[in-house]
């Protein structure tokens, strides 16, 4: 089982002062070693970003090395995630969905993945499958 993590999740496992850290960095200890966290490149980027801005690069340099050593796949956005991404933006014009949540929901959907480690709730108000019936997992 393949569990998606989102940029909030990395920040808080990152951030010793985020109000997420502890939960965040337990639930990232449990499930690291049983190989089932997947990411995405911009989840990366933006996490990149974040944690540069807020922490520091040291900081940023440290969340990628451990992503490195620990082999985590980085999944990569492709031109139909593009695309159903843009289609998401679309259907959902009420909601302030990042780019990056948009390509995330497509790439996940494409991929059949439904567990996302995440404290973003835009992942508990997307719907997806036929009639927009399904939702995603959240954990912790």
């Amino acid at each position: 089982m393949s569990i998606f993590v989102d940029t909030g999740a990395w920040y808080a496992v990152a951030d010793r002062s985020d109000r997420h850290h502890e939960e965040a960095s337990r639930f990232y200890l449990t499930h690291a070693s049983q190989n089932g966290l997947v990411t995405s490149d911009l989840v990366m980027a933006e996490t990149w970003a974040l944690v540069a801005s807020h922490i520091g690069r040291p900081a940023a340099i440290t969340f990628w090395e451990t992503l490195r050593a620990a082999r985590q796949p980085i999944l990569t956005i492709d031109r139909s995630d593009l695309e159903a991404a843009w289609r998401i933006a679309q259907t959902f014009p009420d909601q302030d969905f990042s780019f990056t949540d948009c390509t995330s929901f497509a790439l996940l959907e494409r991929l059949g993945i439904e567990d996302v480690f995440a404290f973003d709730a835009h992942f508990l108000v997307y719907r997806f499958g036929s009639n927009r019936q399904r939702a995603f997992r959240r954990h912790p």
